[in-house]
């Protein structure tokens, strides 16, 4: 199973991400080190363990603000051997082209800012990218045909469930269940509510490739140990 670190991006720090609010994130606070330069904290937590990907939440970006690709530039050249993935809430065709001849990041497409089902369409069609369901307190979030048709996926899947994240009240484990069983062959990735090693097990024995993760990182209910445990 695959584990990526999570760094969500904000007024140019990190900040803690807490079940989807937004506007209540405030710069993240971690023993990993001092303050939330974005270069700083995640060169500390990449030195956790040898992770190949790290996920980058542009929370600006995805607000409709200036975004944070100078930043990603930097992580990359930082960390040429580490895999990006970038969610910057782009979610047309037009700009996950220009995305990818930037080469800032493989491209995150969030459900939650797709304007229709067809838009989503044509930014899946127009190259490599990742799909993001997301799900919040209120349920799935944009066009409802990719919640329910598998056929509209591609081959790597993150399950969003925001009400979790940095929650503590675990991974949504009904639901990755019952889309990993429509998944057929493709990668089923949870974000939103990892805990502890325990929680890691659980997800590996129902079939999920990859978990993201941020909270159980900083807070340290999961160890060295635990992360070598868990990765492939």
């Amino acid at each position: 199973m695959e584990l990526i670190p999570v760094i969500d991006l904000m007024g140019g720090a990190v900040v803690h991400a807490r079940r989807g609010e937004r506007d209540n994130y405030r710069p993240i606070v971690t023993p990993l080190c001092e303050g939330a330069e974005p270069i700083a904290i995640a060169g500390a937590v990449l030195e956790l363990a040898p992770f190949r990907t790290l996920y980058v939440a542009d929370l600006d970006a995805i607000a409709g603000k200036a975004g944070h690709d100078d930043v990603i530039s930097r992580l990359q050249g930082r960390y040429p051997a580490v895999d990006i993935w970038v969610d910057a809430g782009e979610a047309d065709d037009v700009a996950l082209t220009r995305r990818r001849a930037s080469e800032l990041g493989l491209p995150v497409v969030g459900t939650e800012t797709m304007a229709s089902f067809e838009m989503g369409q044509a930014a899946l069609g127009s190259g490599p990218a990742v799909l993001s369901l997301d799900y919040g307190l209120e349920g799935a979030r944009g066009p409802a045909e990719f919640h329910g048709q598998a056929e509209h996926w591609p081959q790597a899947v993150i399950i969003m469930t925001l009400a979790r994240v940095g929650g503590g009240d675990g991974p949504d484990y009904t639901r990755l269940a019952d889309i990993i069983a429509r998944a057929g062959k493709r990668r089923v990735y949870a974000a939103g509510g990892v805990r502890t090693a325990d929680d890691l097990q659980r997800l590996a024995d129902i079939g999920v490739a990859g978990v993201l993760i941020a909270s159980a990182l900083h807070d340290g209910r999961l160890s060295a140990k635990d992360l070598a445990r868990f990765m492939i």
